[in-house]
């Protein structure tokens, strides 16, 4: 082979190698987040990167199958070209010819290898680990083309590698991972914040992560520190402790002070309405909304959604044998993912609704 022919081959080999090893990184590492909506807008480069990101160990195989051969041709084609080329002018020095043959081959391997290393394999490793997402929608459709044309070679190969994997007592998977556990997205925001990616002044996200780990019992007031009513109670009770403590929602409970529901401003006031007597009788007791019952281990996320489902403000929260320790405000909830929520019939110090 023609020396020239040799070093056009190596450019030629380097960026095989560079489109392989680009797109083994990004297969792996771009987000399914960022793809998806691209996919269900018809783009057919992102349907075929999210197929590609669903079958990763085809398309890893894939790569380095294209690799291996890349690595070996560079070595076998481009190295006695440039070997030989570079015998001419070693030649001229006087050495002898098994001196000019080792120095010869030590500076082309060194150059092989420098390109091999930085051009076939730094280079594009570091662009689709920086643009993890342009790369795979770029690349992920050549790659599923190389994937047909050796399907056989590569299903052998994969197959293989998997039950290696077995015999290790693991599963493989054939999709890339893209989603995180709590733990790391309480590490991600935290990353974020300190790098400065993330503005999050008030809190909120971060208290969104500490959300999922809080149970009922670790929000909810206990029934001593709770202003409650009788059930005796009139509308004119209710307006007297809302003129006193300014909350909207008031707990009723019975002759052993154990909570039977709660009662707001407004559907008092409602039942008080044209009726001047209604005023001083007891609440019906219609107008008093039953609470949602949660264990104190329920966790903070599933007692919000059976409140939500009830449409209810509050939740009795019972302990293991069944006894109410505490009530659930909605309004605490909110304030766990976005601070401080004030009633809007509140006056003075600031606490929770029917305290």
């Amino acid at each position: 082979m023609n020396d020239w022919a040799g070093l056009a081959w190596l450019v030629v080999l380097l960026a095989f190698n560079a489109f392989f090893v680009g797109s083994e990184f990004a297969v792996i590492s771009a987000r399914r987040s960022q793809i998806e909506p691209l996919a269900e807008k018809g783009s057919r480069p992102a349907k075929t990167a999210l197929w590609a990101m669903e079958h990763a160990t085809l398309m890893l195989a894939t790569c380095q199958l294209g690799i291996t051969i890349c690595s070996l041709v560079i070595l076998n084609v481009s190295e006695p070209a440039i070997h030989h080329l570079l015998a001419v002018p070693l030649g001229l020095t006087g050495w002898g010819e098994a001196v000019v043959d080792i120095v010869a081959f030590v500076v082309a391997l060194v150059i092989v290898s420098y390109l091999h290393v930085v051009f076939g394999e730094m280079v594009p490793k570091n662009l689709a680990f920086s643009l993890p997402d342009r790369a795979v929608l770029l690349l992920a459709t050549p790659l599923r083309w190389v994937s047909r044309l050796f399907y056989p070679v590569i299903v052998v190969l994969n197959w293989i590698a998997n039950h290696v994997v077995r015999l290790f007592r693991v599963e493989p998977k054939d999709e890339a991972t893209s989603t995180y556990t709590l733990d790391e997205v309480a590490t991600i925001v935290a990353t974020s914040r300190i790098e400065g990616v993330l503005d999050d002044a008030s809190g909120t996200v971060a208290a969104v992560v500490e959300f999922t780990d809080k149970k009922a019992k670790d929000v909810a007031v206990p029934l001593g520190d709770l202003v409650t009513l009788p059930e005796t109670a009139t509308p004119e009770d209710v307006e007297r402790a809302v003129a006193r403590h300014g909350f909207s929602r008031y707990v009723i409970v019975d002759d052993t002070e154990q909570p039977v529901g709660y009662v707001h401003l407004k559907d008092v006031l409602r039942e008080a309405e044209g009726d001047d007597d209604a005023a001083s009788r007891p609440i019906k007791a219609k107008r008093i909304h039953l609470m949602v019952p949660v264990a104190e281990t329920t966790d903070l996320e599933d007692a919000l959604a059976l409140m939500r489902r009830s449409s209810r403000h509050l939740a009795q929260v019972r302990d293991a044998e069944g006894r109410t320790t505490a009530v659930l405000f909605l309004e605490d909830i909110i304030e766990e993912l976005i601070g401080e929520v004030h009633d809007a019939t509140r006056r003075g110090p600031h606490g929770r609704p029917g305290r």
